[in-house]
C-alpha cells in the first residue's frame, strides 16, 4: 500500500477526528457483552440479515464506492460480491471453528476432561485502506463480529462514506446497540485508535505506516495484525498456456488501475517463451481504455502523490536500461495513468524493489524456473504470487518454494476470492491473517479448560502423594514412550 494519505478530494459530513475515538471505543465496549451473549447462532442471524441488506442495496454501495474512489463500476461491483461472500463465510463457520471442542487428555491426565475454545477479545479496532474500502475492511470486521467482538472502524479519510455506509446498514439490519462504530479523520485518528486500549488492531496499508501502527500499539501492548505492501510476482514456465498467463497478468496488474496490494507488479518468464509472452501482454494492455468514460477499464489514481511515485519508478527503470514495451512517461494524464509495460528491468531498480501501486507491469526473462524462484524470493515483500505452468503438480512444487503468504497456480489472486483461505504475508508484507479459520481465531483468545471426571488412582500433583508414585510413573513412561 502507499505510505501517505492526502486530504479528501471532497467534503463529507462523516467526520469525527481523534477526539471521538474514546467515546466510540467506550460505546463499543458497553455493547460487547450483549453481542457476545447472543451466541454464535444469534450473531449468524444478525450477520446474515446484514448480508441480505447489502446485496439488496448493492447498486447503492457501488455508487458510494465509485463516488469516493473513482474506480470503474465493475471494479466496485467486484468489491460488493466479495463483501457478501466473505461475510457469509464468517457468519456460517464461526461456531464450528471457535466453539468448544474436546481434546485428548493423554496418559498422565486420563481422569481429566479437556476442552479448548476461542473467546472474543472485546473491542477490535480496524484501520482500513482506500483502494478497496468495502472489501478489505470486511475481512477483519466480519471475523471480529462473528467471534463476538464489537468493532471500531477507522476508514481512510478518502473513503469515509463507505465505512459509514457499512456501519449504518448493519445497524439497520440488527436490533440492539451498534456493534460496528466508525471514527473518521486523518492519521491522527488512526493513532488515537491505536492508543485507545482496544483489544486488538487490524491494519491494512503501507509497510511504513504499519511500523508506526505497531509502535503506537506497543504503548498498551495491544496486539496487531499487519497487512502491509506487496510486490507480487508471477512465474511463467516454458510449458505454460501463454494466452491464459498473459490475460491474467494484464488483469492482475491493471485492474483497479494497479491499486491493489496483491496486484501483479513483476513477471519472470522463461527466455524461450518470453518474446511471445511479451507480445501477448503488450497487445492486451494496449487495448485497455483509461479515463473518465463509461467504458473505461482503468479509473484514476486516487492518491495524487502516488502519481509521482509511479512516474519515478518508470523513469528509474528506463534510465537503467529497461525496454519500454508499452506506454511510458506519456501515459500520465493526471489523475489517470494508462497501462505501462516494461521489459528487462535491472533487479536493483526501484520498479522492482519498491511497491509501485499503479498500472505498471515489469516483465523480465530468466533462464529457468529456479532463477525465477530466486528473483521472486529476493524481495523484502512476501504477500502473494502466481505460477503458470502446464504441469499442475510442478506448479504446486514451485508454489511451495516461494516466500509468499499466498500463491495461485494457473490463476491470479484466486486466494483472495476464497473466504476459507487465510489472507496475509511475510516479511515487509506483515503478519497475522484475515479470512478463513485463521482469520476467525485471530480475533479471539484461546481458553483451555480441564474438568476432573474422577479421582486418579495415583495423584502426582500433591505433596500427599503415596511413596513411589513418581518412580512408578517414570517406569510407565519408559515402557510406553522410551523406545
Amino acid at each position: 500500500m502507499t505510505t501517505e494519505t492526502p486530504a479528501p478530494r471532497h467534503e463529507t459530513d462523516v467526520t469525527s477526528g481523534p477526539g471521538a475515538v474514546g467515546a466510540a471505543v467506550a460505546a463499543a465496549r458497553e455493547a460487547q457483552p450483549w453481542w457476545a451473549g447472543i451466541g454464535f447462532a444469534g450473531r449468524k442471524k444478525a450477520l446474515d440479515a446484514w448480508r441480505v441488506l447489502i446485496l439488496r442495496r448493492a447498486d447503492e454501495l457501488v455508487d458510494v464506492i465509485r463516488a469516493e474512489t473513482g474506480k470503474t463500476a465493475d471494479d466496485a461491483r467486484l468489491e460488493v460480491i466479495l463483501v457478501a461472500d466473505h461475510l457469509r463465510w464468517a457468519a456460517a463457520h464461526a461456531g464450528k471453528v471457535l466453539g468448544r471442542r474436546r481434546v485428548p487428555s493423554g496418559l498422565l491426565m486420563f481422569n481429566q476432561s479437556a476442552t479448548v475454545e476461542y473467546r472474543p477479545l472485546g473491542v477490535v479496532g480496524v484501520i482500513g485502506p482506500w483502494n478497496y474500502p468495502a472489501f478489505i475492511p470486511i475481512g477483519p470486521v466480519s471475523a471480529a463480529l462473528a467471534a463476538g467482538n464489537t468493532v471500531v472502524l477507522k476508514p481512510s479519510e478518502l473513503t469515509p462514506a463507505v465505512g459509514q455506509w457499512l456501519a449504518d446498514t448493519l445497524a439497520e439490519a440488527v436490533d440492539g446497540p451498534r456493534v460496528l462504530r466508525v471514527v473518521t479523520g486523518s492519521g491522527e485518528t488512526g493513532a488515537a485508535l491505536c492508543r485507545a486500549a482496544v483489544d486488538k488492531i487490524s491494519f491494512t496499508g503501507s509497510s511504513a505506516t504499519g511500523r508506526r501502527v505497531m509502535a503506537a500499539c506497543a504503548e498498551n501492548l495491544t496486539p496487531v495484525v499487519i497487512e502491509g505492501g506487496g510486490k507480487d510476482a508471477m512465474i511463467v514456465a516454458a510449458d505454460a498456456d501463454l494466452d491464459a498467463a498473459a490475460d491474467a497478468a494484464v488483469w492482475a496488474a491493471m485492474s483497479n488501475a494497479g491499486q491493489t496490494c496483491v496486484g501483479l507488479e513483476r513477471v519472470y518468464v522463461v527466455s524461450e517463451v518470453a518474446d511471445r509472452f511479451l507480445r501477448l501482454v503488450g497487445d492486451r494492455a494496449a487495448a485497455l481504455r483509461t479515463g473518465d468514460r463509461p467504458d473505461a477499464d482503468l479509473g484514476p489514481i486516487v492518491l495524487p502523490r502516488q502519481l509521482e511515485i509511479i512516474k519515478a519508478h518508470v523513469r528509474d527503470a528506463v534510465a537503467r536500461g529497461a525496454r519500454v514495451v508499452l506506454g511510458g512517461t506519456e501515459s500520465f494524464t493526471p489523475p489517470y495513468v494508462a497501462p505501462i509495460v516494461l521489459a528487462d528491468v535491472p533487479e536493483d531498480s526501484v520498479a522492482l524493489t519498491e511497491e509501485t501501486f499503479g498500472p505498471v507491469l515489469v516483465v523480465n526473462r530468466v533462464t529457468c524456473v529456479d532463477e525465477a524462484v530466486d528473483q521472486v524470493n529476493a524481495s523484502a515483500y512476501g504477500l502473494g504470487a502466481s505460477v503458470y505452468t502446464g504441469d499442475r503438480s510442478q506448479g504446486r512444487r514451485i508454489a511451495g518454494r516461494l516466500r509468499a503468504g499466498m500463491v495461485s497456480v494457473n490463476a491470479v489472486i484466486a486466494f483472495a476470492g476464497i473466504p476459507a483461505l487465510p489472507f496475509g504475508g511475510v516479511g515487509d508484507s506483515g503478519f497475522g491473517r484475515v479470512h478463513g479459520p485463521d482469520g476467525l481465531r485471530e480475533f479471539t483468545r484461546t481458553q483451555a479448560v480441564t474438568s476432573q471426571r474422577f479421582r486418579p488412582l495415583m495423584q502426582p500433583n500433591s505433596f500427599g502423594r503415596a511413596p513411589g508414585t513418581m518412580q512408578t510413573l517414570v517406569r510407565m513412561m519408559r515402557a510406553l514412550y522410551g523406545r
